[in-house]
């Protein structure tokens, strides 16, 4: 099996991370936090090793500010009806997935906000000109996908923060396809709130995110019940990470995202180089063989989509698995706006999107198995 849908997850896992969930799950299993004796200490010890080390590897000050979550798509939720009141206003793109496009459209929908949507004008990602023309008086909040999960395009982080950190407007980072082999640092690019997937370029395992809070605004809690602190008041604690952080946390799934950031800490420039050589390869291969390519050259951080004449992407793609054994997605990204500003409404997209632990043999199979393909489906038309 050829495995090219790390995009959705990363199937290979890092030695280091395995054995870390491993170790936890014989020596860590205690409830962290939630009591006084040396096990469950240790297993809190633990926890906040992996706050510490996220804050650096992030540039946040703060390791409280640090929130676990179970996916990418929590910490969104969190962020979005965690800070916005009603009257705010919101400016997304059309590059967000549904973890954004929904909650802004619920509260919407129950008269709450007020949101726009900034389309990308230049080929290659969202910028600041393209958000401009919507911020209003009441913008409370712009939120942008650092990297594209449909065809990887990038946004401008750097001119988009420095514009939100100077009008005081909250700026939420989707860091799902970018965390891991991107450099960010909250304080220096202006981000207030980052959400992350842990199980995607920190190769951890699954179930497992955050959010990381640069901001004084505080953040009302959208889920209420026990943190281990001040038991006997009915009102949730009103201090970072509890405040954000109920009931028990996974320290297996913890302690696996600590050993694949520490993995990619150690291997950094490494993964940038090979998603960077891997996707500039795959994209000058598919332009070769004149299929619909929707990645730009430049977008070379491991998601690329494209398409085989019209033919409706989830045919390819499950061709490709029963056949040749290669592991594509097709169809919608769970990203509509996107498919619809690439004209792929009708047939979805195929994506390929790699990791560190790809290589060029896997990217020869792939085109070779698609050279075939588009051999069969010429035939057929003739």
């Amino acid at each position: 099996m050829i495995y090219l849908d790390n995009s959705a997850t990363t199937l290979v896992k890092p030695k280091q991370v395995i054995s870390a969930v491993n170790e936890c799950l014989l020596h860590y299993s205690a409830n962290p936090g939630r009591s006084g004796h040396n096990a469950s200490i240790k297993c809190a010890l633990m926890v906040e090793k992996t706050r510490e080390n996220l804050a650096k590897h992030f540039g946040l000050s703060y390791p409280q500010n640090v929130i676990f979550t179970s996916n990418c798509t929590t910490a969104l939720n969190y962020a979005i009806f965690g800070f916005i009141q009603k009257g705010d206003h919101i400016i997304a793109t059309e590059n967000e997935h549904n973890s954004v496009l929904r909650p802004i459209e619920k509260l919407k929908k129950e008269g709450k906000i007020d949101y726009d949507i900034a389309c990308q004008s230049s080929p290659f990602g969202i910028t600041l000109n393209d958000i401009l023309p919507y911020v209003k008086h009441n913008t409370k909040m712009i939120i942008c996908n650092h990297i594209s999960n449909v065809n990887g395009a990038k946004a401008n982080i750097k001119e988009i923060g420095k514009y939100c950190k100077d009008k005081n407007i909250l700026f939420l980072l989707d860091c799902a396809q970018s965390c891991g082999h991107e450099k960010i640092n909250m304080e220096e690019d202006g981000i207030s709130l980052l959400a992350f997937a842990g199980h995607k370029g920190f190769y951890a395992p699954l179930a497992i995110g955050g959010l990381l809070i640069n901001t004084t605004k505080q953040a009302q809690p959208t889920i209420y019940g026990g943190t281990g602190t001040n038991s006997l008041d009915l009102f949730q604690p009103d201090s970072l990470p509890e405040k954000l952080e109920s009931g028990t946390l996974s320290t297996p799934l913890i302690m696996g995202l600590n050993a694949g950031l520490e993995f990619v800490e150690t291997h950094f420039d490494e993964i940038q180089y090979k998603l960077d050589d891997l996707s500039t390869y795959l994209n000058f291969e598919l332009n070769k063989l004149n299929f619909k390519v929707y990645t730009q050259p430049e977008n070379s951080s491991g998601v690329i989509a494209f398409n085989i004449e019209d033919y409706e992407s989830g045919q390819i793609a499950s061709l490709l698995n029963e056949k040749y054994g290669i592991c594509v997605r097709g169809g919608y990204h769970c990203a509509p706006l996107k498919h619809k500003a690439l004209g792929t409404i009708n047939q979805g997209a195929i994506r390929v999107s790699l990791s560190y632990f790809n290589t060029f043999s896997d990217i020869q199979k792939l085109l070779y198995a698609l050279k075939n393909i588009k051999h069969k489906v010429f035939k057929m038309k003739d």
